[in-house]
């Protein structure tokens, strides 16, 4: 089916109840992995293969790596150090690892599935069709988002993208989110970000941004970190009308 069809076929069946809280805002800020499809289970399974081919069996469960890696940028290097202390000692260079894990990655996207995360493809096609404008702001590579863009054409609706390239430091620094908004929002306008990760969600905190958590993972320092200018949902379906 091509994009054009997507678009109208969707256009028919979704018509009832939809996103009336889109029309509060005028530009849409995105983060990638997690948010808007299901990659993060790749990233997972790309550190145990990449730990695996160096004699290490990470044991993790997807919720233990996302509680690991979703508040801090060091937080992976740092669990995973603690965890196998000797892979310290013959790989002190956390950057060496890291190429590894993004070559494992690189691997299962391309041999992988990638789906959707819950109620973006209806939220996407709602901001197209209303003319609104988007960025996605992630730590992808832009060869990995061009990957899932060819596989998930919805995605070619968002207008512009920020990925690992484009900023020099990592979330839950503000850099990525500032450049978005200098380079593609306008004068007055309504911005609104969304987030999967506490790292991502603090680096929102500090722009002049509505910042709005979507995630079901239970994170023990949410509710401890959590602003309360911040809407949290378990999914794009689950946003309120009443949202502001």
């Amino acid at each position: 089916m091509s994009f054009n069809k997507i678009i109208f076929h969707l256009s028919l069946s979704e018509k009832e109840g939809f996103m009336d809280w889109v029309e509060k805002f005028d530009y849409f800020l995105f983060d990638f992995d997690g948010l808007l499809v299901n990659t993060e289970h790749l990233h997972h399974q790309a550190y145990v293969n990449m730990l695996k081919r160096r004699g290490y069996d990470l044991d993790w469960s997807f919720l233990e790596f996302c509680q690991k890696a979703h508040i801090e940028s060091t937080g992976l290097k740092e669990a995973i150090y603690a965890k196998f202390p000797r892979l310290e000692e013959e790989e002190p260079s956390w950057r060496v690892l890291y190429e590894e894990k993004k070559k494992a990655y690189l691997s299962l996207l391309i041999s992988g599935k990638v789906h959707l995360m819950q109620g973006v493809e209806k939220l996407l096609i709602n901001l197209k069709e209303k003319g609104k404008r988007s960025c996605v702001v992630t730590n992808s590579l832009k060869e990995h988002t061009e990957i899932a863009q060819a596989r998930l054409p919805i995605l070619q609706t968002i207008d512009h993208w920020i990925t690992r390239e484009d900023y020099s430091l990592p979330k839950p620094d503000p850099e990525c989110y500032k450049r978005a908004i200098e380079l593609y929002s306008q004068i007055g306008d309504r911005i609104i970000g969304f987030e999967d990760t506490l790292k991502g969600l603090k680096a929102l905190l500090h722009t002049p941004v509505k910042p709005v958590l979507i995630s079901s993972i239970d994170y023990p320092e949410l509710t401890a970190t959590i602003d309360p200018n911040v809407s949290h949902f378990s999914s794009f379906s689950e946003i309120k009308e009443s949202l502001v």
